[in-house]
């Protein structure tokens, strides 16, 4: 067994464990123009770099305001910052951090990851041109308005100023009304994340995760005695802007309903959304509720994780009630194929935002997206390759994962084979063909380290690198930081 971790919660940023509290977010990525004025100017900032220990203290302070007051807000603001390969060799931080991924950048990757490319190119995504640029460096900023959030930017543009130079923005902004948590298809966000030990206690059906999964140089991260000693309580990012198509999604759910005589043709397109997804919108399992939704499931913390794909399963059915390609079951399988140890060390922290309008009226009837709308993605984990990038290429992508033949995943699937099976519970062997053009599109992304807080405030980022390594940032909190949660933005 592990040892403990040695989790100071006074370290870590606040968007790695807890996810920064937002009703609004944008990412800032820039450029270092000037590095020496941006080692003084990071020194101002780093007072209002928002810790793990804060952000649990906001959303406290949230949670007792709608207590006491309702849905009214109150105005917080969160920051992170987090750099790229790029953005360490612009201050001369060299150290090899151990991660071949986070090196070579995802502009790189992109082909691996299946992102479409350029008419008669093999090599160039067909991503927006702001991502294929430079990028040394990313401001994560969160509030409960946008006003709150540009006044952030402005006071961090005006501390840098000189040294930094803005190429991209993108915001997003939490849905509204009963949308609410949920995504563009519609689909509850955030309920499954990791247990991971020292922070926060599982739930029911929930397994631990080793802090150094997420967290480098923590126990549980197969390189930490070779990592840096400034990297310990640092997290690689994962940052993809992905552009959903929700009109023809639920164009192709009311056009391939399941066909069960007992269902209308209404009732046989929900469960199909279901099945490719997981999870019904409330967000309950459907290998716990696999008929139909169920809010009691939804909201009770003990029922919404407690399944592992295995207990209570038929062998001779396994996909009687979720099927393997869905979403949820290829991203997180489990007890299931491969075995809950080789399924811990590919955990992953999700901490993402919606961004774009509702869908119009026009988009409905003809069943045909218009306007750009999907999910500004983020995910921390201690190596990419284990994390995002094995999820997305060695499951989403793989067709003879978890068993040959078994097809895409159908929501973020990328790749030419096009088809998942699994969907018709009575005919779980049967093909559905899934549309030519994927649901979801990659448009761009960028991988980054974001740092822990004791190696922003000296070396090697806000002076310049000593002769000699510097020792370990030593932890503080030995008893997780939070009680049992659910996880759900």
């Amino acid at each position: 067994m592990a040892a403990p971790p040695d989790l100071d919660f006074t370290n870590i940023q606040g968007d790695i464990l807890e996810g920064l509290p937002k009703k609004y977010q944008s990412f800032v990525f820039f450029t270092i123009a000037d590095a020496n004025l941006f080692r003084k100017g990071l020194k101002v900032i780093v007072p209002w770099i928002t810790t793990t220990a804060q952000a649990v203290a906001d959303l406290a302070i949230i949670n007792q305001h709608k207590r006491q007051h309702g849905e009214s807000l109150i105005k917080l603001v969160g920051t992170n910052i987090s750099f790229s390969h790029d953005g360490l060799t612009a201050l001369n931080i060299t150290d090899d951090l151990g991660d071949p991924d986070f090196t070579a950048g995802q502009l790189k990757a992109a082909p691996a990851l299946g992102d479409p490319l350029t008419p008669g190119s093999t090599t160039d995504p067909a991503w927006e041109p702001a991502f294929k640029a430079t990028i040394h460096g990313c401001f994560n900023i969160t509030g409960e308005s946008r006003q709150t959030i540009n006044d952030r930017i402005s006071k961090l543009e005006a501390t840098l100023k000189g040294a930094i130079k803005t190429v991209n923005r993108v915001d997003g902004a939490v849905r509204r009304g009963a949308e609410k948590g949920h995504e563009h298809f519609g689909f509850q966000d955030g309920v499954s994340q990791p247990a991971v030990t020292g922070f926060r206690l599982p739930n029911a059906g929930e397994a631990t995760t080793e802090a150094g999964v997420i967290l480098l140089g923590q126990p549980g991260d197969a390189q930490a005695k070779t990592r840096p000693a400034w990297a310990k309580d640092s997290s690689f990012l994962a940052f993809r802007k992905l552009r959903q198509f929700v009109p023809e999604f639920n164009d192709f759910v009311k056009k391939n309903p399941i066909p069960d005589p007992g269902l209308t043709h209404e009732q046989g397109s929900e469960i199909l959304a279901a099945r490719m997804v997981g999870r019904w919108p409330s967000g309950a399992p459907v290998e716990r509720d696999p008929a139909a939704d169920n809010l009691i499931d939804a909201n009770n913390i003990d029922k919404i994780n407690e399944f592992d794909y295995v207990t209570g399963d038929n062998p001779a059915t396994p996909q009687l009630k979720c099927p393997f390609t869905a979403h949820l079951r290829k991203m997180n399988p489990r007890a299931g194929f491969p075995g809950l140890p080789a399924v811990q060390v590919r955990r992953i922290t999700r901490q993402g935002i919606p961004y774009g309008p509702e869908v119009t009226s026009h988009e409905k009837q003809t069943n045909t997206t218009v306007q750009d709308r999907g999910l500004l993605f983020t995910c921390y984990q201690s190596t990419l390759s284990l994390g995002f990038v094995f999820l997305q290429e060695s499951w989403a992508n793989n067709v003879d994962f978890p068993n040959k033949g078994d097809g895409l995943d159908p929501i973020i699937g990328q790749g030419p084979s096009r088809s998942t099976t699994g969907m018709d519970p009575e005919k779980p062997t049967a093909t559905l063909a899934l549309p030519k053009e994927p649901f979801v599109k990659p448009l761009g992304g960028v991988y980054m380290i974001s740092p822990s807080i004791a190696a922003l405030s000296g070396a090697p980022f806000s002076k310049p690198p000593a002769p000699t390594t510097a020792a370990a940032t030593p932890g503080a909190a030995q008893t997780p930081l939070v009680a049992p949660t659910s996880a759900a933005a």
